[in-house]
């Protein structure tokens, strides 16, 4: 399953964040692959793509930041997966 992880950082968490960041490198734990991660240039906001078979994994790769980012999570399909479900609808 893909998930489309969105975060934003408050103003007063902003410096914390960045240095917990350049220290770990926020990487996802095991059952987790990480496809590509951008960040916005205000270093407040930004959005990783993921892709795991059960979801418990990335509830644990975000909990760990819930202190200082607030996150929004969506499960994706990609083309191929959304158009099986354009021609099982139709």
């Amino acid at each position: 399953m893909l998930f489309h992880i969105s975060y934003t950082i408050e103003v007063e968490h902003r410096d914390a964040a960045q240095a917990r960041f350049q220290e770990t490198g926020a990487p996802p734990p095991d059952g987790v692959t990480m496809l590509g991660r951008w960040h916005g240039i205000s270093g407040r906001c930004g959005y990783a793509l993921a892709e795991s078979s059960e979801l418990e994994p990335v509830c644990q790769w975000l909990q760990a930041w819930t202190d200082l980012l607030t996150f929004e999570i969506e499960p994706v399909l990609n083309d191929e997966q959304f158009s099986s479900v354009i021609d099982s609808a139709g």
